[in-house]
């Protein structure tokens, strides 16, 4: 058999069921929770041809190594979206928008930069293999669903991607604090990649020295700096403001 994934939670349960159905092999849920959500979900998974199964909540924490599961955990075959960046750019509608994270090691980050990532219609998000969180059950939870149907591309080495990136006509927008411009200032209506950096750490020089512009977020308080999902989220959103802009 095929290697499993774990799916946590009612948002990662659903969108594995509604992007791939027939991944999913067996559905726990806490057989104490009859409310709505619960029943229609195990409806789904039942529709599906997904074995449920109705267990006692301290099962599910050992199925899923979290308690954050609220009361559904779910059995899955591994699923893998486009495997590398040729293949996402080749199937791209209109102009590439691409999500870079150099160092982001915490699966909650990861979670919510993948999240906000799909909300903003972002293509793909690559990240180093050696200095990179990989998809865990806590990700998958975090990610709302996000993970199952945005492809994560985990590489070995950065740098070189960056280089195929620029040669595809991607610009590669960088995010530090100490960039000339702010990330208002400059066009990210055509092909575009934003670079985002560790906390702490940022960006590693090879990877800030291959992007086209560096940029910085405004920032207004006594704070330095943000979270890398917050970061993350402002960044995107401010391609998407381009590209929907009127005056654009």
């Amino acid at each position: 058999m095929s290697e499993k994934q774990v799916l946590l939670g009612f948002h990662a349960v659903t969108a594995r069921l509604r992007h791939a159905a027939c991944s999913v092999i067996d559905l726990y849920f806490d057989k104490q929770r009859r409310d709505k959500r619960m029943t229609t979900l195990i409806q789904t998974a039942r529709d599906n041809g997904v074995q449920v199964h109705p267990v006692e909540s301290d099962r599910l924490d050992a199925l899923g190594g979290d308690s954050h599961h609220q009361g559904v955990v779910a059995l899955a075959s591994a699923m893998t979206l486009a495997v590398d960046i040729d293949e996402v750019l080749e199937t791209i509608k209109g102009p590439p928008l691409l999500l870079v994270l150099d160092g982001v090691t915490d699966p909650h980050n990861l979670g919510a930069c993948l999240r906000t990532a799909d909300a903003a219609g972002v293509h793909a998000v690559i990240a180093p293999r050696d200095r990179s969180a990989g998809l865990s059950a806590v990700v998958r939870r975090v990610a709302c669903g996000a993970a199952e149907s945005l492809p994560y591309i985990m590489v070995t080495n950065l740098a070189r991607t960056l280089r195929q990136l620029k040669d595809s006509g991607v610009w590669l927008v960088g995010t530090d604090e100490t960039g000339e411009k702010n990330i208002s200032q400059v066009d990210t209506k055509g092909p575009t990649a934003w670079v985002m950096g560790a906390e702490g750490d940022g960006m590693r020089r090879l990877t800030r020295e291959s992007c086209d512009v560096l940029v910085r977020i405004p920032m207004m308080g006594s704070v330095e700096s943000l979270n890398v999902s917050v970061a993350t989220g402002v960044c995107l959103y401010e391609t998407v403001r381009q590209r929907h802009s009127k005056n654009s």
